[in-house]
């Protein structure tokens, strides 16, 4: 864990990259003490039906959420979710200069009783730290 999914309006595909976000948010959880290397996942969701404040089109979002294995302390989430939403921010600004767009992020707790998870990653990575 961390599993990274990020659900974005359709309208971003133009100006967005969407596959370089995800590297970039990828990036940052390695850098992140309390995220595995082997369990980050990071994946985005375009979202082509959406309705965003008066509704005008040229509006759009992105929303970043972040599920994560129980039992890390509060502040230790709260360093993680400002590191990968300051990377989020950073990544969009140069589209945000530009066009309306709503940045959101959440951070939730899996509890491990109900998250079975099996995979043999870690036997294939180059760098198994």
């Amino acid at each position: 864990m961390p599993h990274v999914h990020i659900e974005y309006s359709a309208n971003l595909d133009a100006v967005i990259d969407m596959a370089a976000l995800c590297n970039a948010i990828r990036e940052t959880a390695v850098g992140i003490d309390a995220f595995p290397t082997p369990g980050i996942r990071v994946r985005a969701t375009r979202v082509d039906h959406y309705s965003i404040a008066d509704g005008n089109p040229k509006h759009g979002f992105i929303d970043l959420s972040v599920r994560l294995r129980e039992g890390r302390p509060q502040d230790v989430k709260e360093d993680a979710i400002a590191r990968v939403f300051a990377a989020l921010q950073d990544f969009v600004a140069p589209a945000m200069a530009d066009h309306s767009i709503a940045l959101s992020a959440e951070m939730r707790d899996i509890d491990a009783s109900l998250s079975p998870k099996f995979g043999n990653i870690r036997d294939h990575l180059e760098d198994p730290a």
